[in-house]
């Protein structure tokens, strides 16, 4: 079998193609399909989201302050920063007695093409809870609060929030408990992600049997989190952005979130299958051409009806233009996972 690669081409002539490594598993580490390096080590990014999520709904945190779908679909996100993002944002700090000034998330341009464009067209000031993790920073400060820890720092390796948190992960991916912080071994790696938290390198095999657990709504937090972002796709990304509008495409039947650098994780709920997929060089306008072709494929192994290819096909496959718009070649996928 070819290797699962995604393509771009100008002319008639392949100019760049990017390899994806995927696993596919199930809740107790099975594994069921894989292209690449199955147990390739990287770094979980915004992906990790519902996993750094859970404590705060299994702690009791979620509801104590009485916090909802909206919310704890924002906890999981990596939101475009349109008006309702930012407002969710507000009544989020609200509800847990914190201010935008707690975030120690910095902001940067809006992950949504309009906002972004309106926001620099207008001037706006950015300010940290505009950043796309906002959300997920939001319910780290909650978790802190709930718990009668100290709300600064929360962000840090050694602050018990994050140490909840590396818990967690550990869990649901089955990883090792040591930890090392320099080096990719078998135990989770800690690193400091774009938005100042903790992120944590892993295989893809473990991430994706957390999101087999994720997607069968292993335990009533995970449920709770599960039944939120299916609920609120439009919260976990945004306009036009290939994780909400796979999930609104067949509604109630895939969760997925994507992370930077060429990293995405899914579940098709239900199913008992979760799977996690690594563009490996981090291209962005590939991963969601990787994306659909994956779960193409695994919706036909289960014998689901739906192609989200022909469903979505703006995210599947597209046209490259130039300045003129002219079209000068296209971005495909070639080859796919294998079954074992």
């Amino acid at each position: 079998m070819s290797p699962f690669r995604i393509l771009a081409t100008r002319g008639d002539a392949v100019e760049s193609g990017h390899v994806v490594s995927v696993a596919v598993a199930r809740a107790d580490g099975r594994t069921v399909a894989h292209a690449g390096d199955p147990d390739l080590v990287t770094f979980w990014r915004s992906a990790a989201k519902p996993f750094q999520a859970l404590p705060l709904v299994e702690d009791g945190g979620a509801e104590r302050f009485g916090l909802g779908t909206e919310e704890l679909a924002l906890a999981c996100a990596s939101h475009s920063s349109e008006p309702v993002h930012l407002e969710v944002t507000d009544r989020f700090l609200a509800k847990i007695g914190c201010t935008e000034s707690d975030l120690a998330c910095g902001p940067h341009p809006p992950l949504g093409t309009r906002v972004a464009e309106r926001v620099s067209r207008e001037g706006v000031p950015l300010t940290p809870r505009w950043s796309n993790c906002s959300g997920k920073h939001s319910g780290m400060l909650a978790q802190a609060k709930h718990k009668g820890w100290p709300t600064a720092g929360y962000e840090t390796k050694d602050h018990p929030v994050q140490q909840r948190i590396l818990q967690s992960v550990i869990e649901w991916t089955g990883s090792p408990s040591p930890v090392r912080e320099r080096g990719l071994g078998g135990e989770v790696v800690l690193a400091i992600d774009g938005c100042a938290a903790v992120c944590f390198g892993l295989p893809l095999s473990g991430m994706a049997r957390a999101y087999a657990a994720l997607g069968d709504g292993a335990s009533p937090g995970l449920a709770i989190l599960r039944d939120a972002m299916l609920a609120r796709p439009d919260l976990v990304a945004g306009t036009g952005r290939s994780c909400t509008d796979v999930m609104q495409a067949a509604p109630g039947k895939v969760i997925v979130k994507l992370g930077a650098d060429g990293v995405c994780c899914g579940a098709l709920v239900g199913t008992g299958l979760g799977f996690a997929l690594k563009v490996e060089d981090g291209d962005m306008r590939a991963l969601p051409v990787a994306l659909l072709a994956v779960l193409d494929q695994l919706a036909a192994h289960v014998g689901w009806s739906e192609r989200w290819n022909t469903l979505i096909p703006q995210h599947g496959g597209f046209e490259i233009k130039n300045t003129r718009k002219a079209v000068t070649g296209r971005v495909y996928a070639e080859g796919g996972v294998r079954f074992v």
